[in-house]
């Protein structure tokens, strides 16, 4: 409820940025970043094209309130865990791994993850920010963990960062797949249940 006296349209004001954010990750996801248009990203938040550029200037800014506000988020819960809980290994990994798959299979993000992998090349400045914000950011934090768990024994020697690597690779795999081929007609697969029986397999193969 609004304090007495506070005029609607300033609380309404303030929830534009928000609603431009994600009418955004639904515009990108769909679309791609090339075939977004401002215009569809105003009318799905109710705003004017004008009243749009009252917030952001470019479609890339767009973009990076979409990585900071959206999806970022979801990776600074996945990176307090991983600091909040120092081991068992086991027991982080699978932690770690029901919180990803739950975003991978309740959210756009998938989409785009597609989008930032198909465009890279025309547009670098997305791959750009979205290693600079949330790629480099996590596989540090995962490749930290996993170098603690090599030195109390938990996980075989190797290179923590390919270890990384190889826990989330198939998550990735597993979304590229439902935004790529299930709307051609493919059977698609329960990402939290692919995540799962993943991470059962990693854990034995990086056991010492």
């Amino acid at each position: 409820m609004l304090p007495a006296g506070e005029p609607k349209f300033r609380r309404r004001k303030a929830d534009r940025p928000g609603e431009i954010v994600q009418a955004a990750l639904q515009v990108f996801a769909e679309k791609g970043f090339a075939a977004a248009k401002l215009d569809e990203i105003a009318a799905r938040a109710g705003v004017s094209k004008g009243g749009l550029y009252l917030y952001f200037d470019t479609k890339e800014d767009i973009f990076r309130a979409v990585v900071e506000q959206a999806v970022a988020p979801n990776l600074h819960l996945a990176r307090a865990m991983l600091a909040a809980h120092p081991g068992p290994f086991p027991e982080l990994v699978r932690a770690l791994a029901a919180q990803v798959g739950r975003v991978a299979a309740t959210t756009s993000v998938g989409g785009v993850v597609k989008m930032v992998i198909g465009e890279a090349r025309n547009f670098p400045e997305l791959a750009r920010i979205w290693h600079d914000e949330l790629v480099a950011h996590m596989l540090g934090a995962l490749s930290a963990a996993i170098e603690q768990a090599q030195a109390r024994g938990e996980v075989r020697p190797g290179d923590p960062r390919a270890y990384a690597l190889q826990l989330v690779a198939p998550v990735l795999v597993g979304v590229i797949w439902r935004e790529t081929f299930v709307p051609v007609g493919a059977p698609g697969f329960d990402l939290p249940q692919l995540v799962d029986q993943h991470v059962e397999l990693y854990l034995r193969g990086v056991a010492p």
